[in-house]
């Protein structure tokens, strides 16, 4: 029998994204959300709230990097979704960690974070109910040890790390349970 858990608007998995900006004056930025996804195959949604510094340098630069988690920088990760860069100066420099101006847009390369996407600015959507950015990945970036023998990434290598709403909690990625458009073919 399933109980009741009331008004509980949880997806889980949600990878956690690290979003990285230059503000007007290339000061960069970072901030850590979990309530973004593919919308195509080359775009990213992210829905932040307008007021975000991170939404401003969006709107500004045109520009972002994507970067997810991982559990080696989980310390980090954590405290770019904790402090806001409108009223945190310092933010970024206080982890200690390095950037990198991207090669294909106006945005930071956070070089901490095994795997990161550059992306461009396509749209904002501002609704009554929605507020979220479309981006388009110009390219994906991933450091050669998170790579398998076929050349694309995996997120168990990466130490990537997943979001639970339900538990506000960090998890670990494990090995693959089923390999996806393979798994129902028995049902066709």
């Amino acid at each position: 029998m399933k109980k009741s858990l009331g008004k509980n608007a949880s997806v889980f998995p949600m990878p956690v994204l690290m979003i990285a900006t230059y503000d007007e004056n290339g000061k960069v930025d970072v901030m850590n959300a979990a309530w973004g996804m593919n919308c195509e195959m080359d775009q990213l949604v992210l829905c932040l709230t307008g007021t975000h510094k991170t939404s401003k340098n969006l709107r500004l630069s045109k520009a972002c990097t994507v970067a997810f988690a991982d559990q080696a920088h989980l310390k980090e990760a954590d405290y770019f979704g904790m402090a806001t860069g409108n009223k945190t100066e310092d933010k970024f420099e206080r982890t200690g960690l390095h950037a990198i101006r991207s090669e294909k847009v106006n945005a930071p390369i956070i070089e901490e974070f095994p795997i990161v996407m550059e992306c461009e600015l396509l749209e904002e959507v501002d609704t009554d109910h929605l507020h979220c950015f479309v981006v388009r990945v110009l390219d994906t970036l991933a450091e050669e040890s998170v790579l398998k023998e076929d050349g694309k990434p995996c997120m168990h290598k990466a130490g990537a790390v997943l979001f639970n709403q339900f538990r506000a909690s960090y998890m670990g990625i494990g090995e693959k349970d089923g390999k996806a458009w393979s798994e129902g073919k028995a049902l066709l």
